[in-house]
């Protein structure tokens, strides 16, 4: 490379896509998910807490959209569903998910559930029945398989020597 040659890829690889990144990432952030929440409350009419974190991708039942109560600081992962009404059997049946709750990705919650305070879904499980709080579930159907948990925050776990949640 010659002295005093301008290389213009590596400015734009050092420079310019972190910068497009921040710019992304703020617009998602500050802007897309707020403006999801203010539909998902004010047209819809759901029940949705303060701070909670509902990803890209989610299906909530717009069918019976009254029907849904979602609890503080709770996050909602990609590919989960939460299902209000059963068409064949012609119900609409209240789902209420706790605060502090996680729900893992593709999860599957069906009409009628109740999830308590601080739980934790894992991914792809298949919720049919209610879920006691402080505990993880997992499975098709799902089953409790740890009990007297404690989570922060978008269920983030504080109990397995995490005492300090994350500040976002």
């Amino acid at each position: 490379m010659a002295a005093g040659h301008f290389d213009l890829s590596s400015l734009v690889l050092k420079w310019c896509f972190p910068v497009i990144a921040k710019i992304r990432n703020f617009i998602f952030r500050k802007l897309i998910l707020k403006w999801n929440l203010f539909w998902y409350r004010s047209v819809y009419g759901m029940d949705i807490g303060d701070h909670t974190r509902i990803s890209r991708g989610v299906r909530l039942d717009r069918t019976n959209p009254q029907g849904l109560k979602i609890g503080s600081y709770t996050a909602i992962a990609r590919g989960a569903s939460v299902i209000t009404h059963d068409f064949v059997l012609r119900e609409w049946r209240p789902v209420s998910i706790g605060d502090n709750c996680f729900i893992g990705f593709n999860a599957m919650i069906l009409p009628g559930v109740t999830i308590g305070d601080n739980v934790i879904v894992a991914g792809n499980a298949l919720v049919v029945k209610d879920v006691p709080s402080n505990c993880v579930v997992m499975g098709n159907p799902a089953r409790v398989v740890e009990q007297k948990i404690t989570t922060g925050h978008w269920g983030i776990r504080l109990d397995k020597g995490n005492d300090s949640p994350i500040a976002y």
